[in-house]
């Protein structure tokens, strides 16, 4: 699982534009399920507390998942946050605008 998370990190939350709209997503609270589409992986919003992260691929026209990893909201941010100080990026907080 980690070698999962650290792609969808390396891939997803490499530009600062990219981290805001997915942190975005996560903190919503008026979306209450549904999926934000990333570059390759997709963050799926199961309900409040809880995310599914996973790589899609389009196969024939048909939507194939790959290398699936569940987090609570509060952990998804935690490993987000760390990654992207690390990158040097502007940390968002639930109350940013």
């Amino acid at each position: 699982m980690q070698e999962v998370i650290k792609s969808f990190l390396e891939i997803e939350i490499s530009d600062q534009e990219y981290y805001d709209g997915i942190i975005s997503f996560i903190y919503s609270n008026n979306i209450r399920c549904g999926e934000y589409e990333c570059n390759q992986f997709v963050v799926k919003k199961m309900d409040e507390l809880n995310f599914i992260v996973f790589e899609e691929y389009q196969i024939d026209n048909k939507r194939e998942i790959y290398n699936s990893f569940s987090l609570s909201k509060k952990k998804l941010i935690k490993t987000i946050h760390d990654y992207a100080k690390k990158q040097g990026f502007i940390i968002r907080e639930f109350n940013w605008e």
